[in-house]
């Protein structure tokens, strides 16, 4: 069983920024390929960030590209999702997601990942 542990999600005006962190139990979390994804009410859960198990190779959707970055720390068995000039219609509940990869890269389906956090919520204000 792999835990993952989500934190960073509050409430934000319009322009600001949150960074959001998923602590994950596994002890391989190395050879973990990660995964942010979110829900806003009344729509579909969407990939918006994911990264390799090396850190190497990164994903982002293009609602999101050049103001949102993810990065982990293996070390601290941590992923991490810096969100920067925020908009209400960023508000939905963030999830952190583990995939086994063995032969590294991104995964961006959602049916990839094996473990998923309970989720945060993140509200923008305008």
């Amino acid at each position: 069983q792999v835990q993952l542990v989500e934190s960073g999600g509050g409430l934000v005006q319009a322009g600001g920024s949150l960074r959001l962190s998923c602590a994950a139990s596994a002890r391989t979390f190395g050879r973990f390929a990660m995964g942010w994804f979110r829900q806003a009410p009344g729509k579909e859960r969407e990939i918006v960030a994911a990264i390799s198990w090396s850190g190497g190779s990164t994903f982002y959707a293009d609602s999101i590209k050049g103001r949102f970055t993810v990065s982990r720390d293996n070390a601290k068995n941590t992923v991490h999702l810096q969100m920067n000039v925020l908009n209400p219609e960023d508000t939905a509940v963030y999830y952190c997601a583990a995939s086994w990869s063995s032969a590294g890269g991104v995964r961006i389906e959602a049916a990839a990942y094996d473990y998923w956090g309970q989720g945060t919520q993140v509200t923008v204000s305008s």
